[in-house]
């Protein structure tokens, strides 16, 4: 009757073992979930920038507002008869002026 026994618990431990740790086992399948739900985050994440870029390109190649707006802000491009004036703050004058004299100049090594 144990021997009975001790066969039952081997081949229970034998059907186990596949389930617990072969190669389609939970710890494999849990991990392969946790790996599946990163990778939703980080497509997620690049489908709003994605619809972020479309919508942009979308914007530049239908309108001339777009465009204008990229050069005068990336470019620093002015119109035609367009004045433009450029404000200088007088406190960062004054600590650029006073960090430039507080530095030596650097000879040239040949």
């Amino acid at each position: 009757m144990k021997a009975l026994t001790l066969i039952f618990v081997v081949l229970i431990a034998l059907l186990q073992y596949p389930l617990w740790l072969g190669k389609g086992s939970w710890l494999r399948v849990w991990d392969l979930n946790r790996q599946i739900s990163e990778q939703q985050e980080k497509n997620n994440m690049l489908n709003a920038r994605n619809e972020t870029l479309n919508a942009e390109v979308l914007d530049l190649k239908s309108g001339r507002a777009a465009v204008e707006e990229r050069a005068r802000s990336e470019l620093g491009m002015i119109k035609q008869d367009e004045v433009f004036y450029q404000v200088i703050d007088q406190s960062a004058t004054s600590s650029n002026t006073s960090t430039a004299s507080n530095t030596k100049p650097t000879e040239k090594k040949k």
